[in-house]
């Protein structure tokens, strides 16, 4: 069963589940209808930080147009344009075992694509969570639903994994950026 966090919460991923090596992240959003008329798109981003929670080389922004890492520890499984359906609406799979060394944090975000020039902000958007689940056995581990905290962000920073020791924790962020994208670049040390 499922560990439902709270924004802010931290939890022992591994030393909580021994043997865990091979996880999936799962994002997924509702957009609220309005009269804007244009479709919404938003897209997750993962930042590979170090120590100093910079990202040190392109290889670690990890996006529809950079689908992995170097080693592939890191693989985002494509891009979902709509967010229509129930579940995930876009993946990211951890090789927790391989992440390289250098990496100290991975991050999860989701931004909506040219949301300025649509006018649109996480005020509309409803329903957005973060799960992870064990691909050894598509067993769900923890939940972190984020609320309607948000009116005129686009983009949040909804949690990381990361480093303790030779464990890994996951820490439920739900962090909001007025800027999206560019400031979450900005944040994370890229131009």
């Amino acid at each position: 069963m499922a560990i439902n966090l709270s924004k802010g919460q931290k939890i022992d991923l591994t030393k909580t589940n021994p043997g865990l090596s091979k996880i999936t992240v799962g994002l997924g959003w509702d957009t609220n209808k309005y009269d804007g008329g244009k479709d919404f798109d938003l897209d997750c981003s993962v930042f590979l930080t170090d120590t100093n929670n910079k990202v040190t080389k392109e290889s670690n922004f990890i996006f529809f147009n950079n689908k992995q890492n170097e080693n592939a520890s890191v693989v985002h499984t494509g891009d979902n344009r709509t967010g229509e359906g129930d579940g995930d609406d876009e993946q990211i799979q951890v090789d927790l075992l391989n992440v390289p060394a250098d990496v100290d944090k991975i991050a999860f975000t989701i931004t909506i694509y040219e949301a300025e020039a649509r006018s649109q902000n996480f005020g509309q958007v409803s329903r957005s969570y973060v799960r992870i689940v064990n691909d050894a056995n598509s067993e769900e581990l923890i939940r972190f639903d984020l609320g309607e905290d948000f009116s005129v962000e686009t983009g949040v920073v909804v949690g990381e994994l990361y480093r303790n020791g030779a464990e890994w924790k996951f820490n439920a962020i739900g962090s909001g950026y007025k800027d999206g994208l560019t400031g979450l670049t900005r944040d994370y040390g890229l131009n």
